[in-house]
């Protein structure tokens, strides 16, 4: 019995090849797994920076060039603007002009006013009548201007010579008064002007004779003319009465 017992013990039998294989297998791709761990760890902390780095690096570098497509519609897009912005200040042009009332106060026209001076019409320019003081046809010794309007007479000395110790005096005569009345005594400068026909119409002004006396130095001391008539004249129109003109 244990001579059998001896020969019925399991013999240890050689591993199987296969099961060698396969473990040396798994052996190899588990340390080949670890390196590639090993050697991607790196690249997966370089490869963000080198994606990154040229997006980083475009605003840094502008360019001039821009798509044909985004300047069309760029162009357009101002276009419109420019129209619409032209017709708003069209419109409120128009409102202005039309129709105020619609627009915000501060929108509309505020009116100008301005004064404008009318200057009035120039005063009628009265008649001008002229006298030829002289005696007989001799050459005039005095030329008298008479003023209409204001009913002053000018005397302007021509060929009369002075008289020693004596002076010229001016007399008025008409069919309407009693007697010659005296308008002064001439002064001895070229020009004497006198208001001294005011207290007479103008008809009496206009058809009267106008003489000159030779009388004692000063004038008539009585108010009559006592010396010789020298010189006498009537009045003629020389400037016509004209009406007003405007300005």
């Amino acid at each position: 019995m244990p001579d059998q017992l001896a020969d019925t013990r399991v013999t240890p039998q050689p591993p199987d090849d296969s099961t060698a294989v396969t473990a040396a297998l798994e052996q190899v791709i588990s340390d080949q797994a670890a390196l590639d761990h090993q050697v991607a760890e790196p690249v997966a902390t370089v490869a963000p920076d080198i994606v990154v780095e040229p997006v980083a690096a475009q605003p840094s570098q502008p360019s001039n060039v821009v798509p044909l497509s985004s300047a069309k519609r760029g162009g357009l897009a101002f276009g419109w603007i420019m129209t619409a912005v032209a017709a708003s200040l069209a419109g409120v042009v128009w409102l202005q002009a039309y129709r105020p009332d619609l627009l915000p106060e501060n929108l509309r026209v505020k009116p100008k006013i301005q004064v404008v001076e009318v200057a009035a019409p120039t005063a009628p320019l009265p008649a001008q009548f002229v006298a030829v003081l002289q005696q007989g046809a001799a050459a005039p010794a005095f030329i008298l201007t008479v003023d209409t309007a204001t009913k002053n007479f000018t005397v302007r000395k021509v060929g009369a010579a002075a008289e020693p110790g004596k002076s010229y005096e001016l007399w008025l005569v008409s069919n309407k008064l009693q007697r010659p009345r005296s308008l002064g005594v001439i002064g001895g400068s070229d020009f004497t002007i006198r208001p001294s026909l005011a207290a007479y119409d103008s008809d009496t002004i206009n058809t009267a004779t106008y003489a000159v006396t030779l009388e004692p130095e000063g004038g008539s001391p009585t108010g009559i003319a006592t010396g010789p008539i020298v010189y006498a004249g009537t009045l003629v129109e020389s400037v016509p009465a004209l009406p007003a003109q405007p300005r």
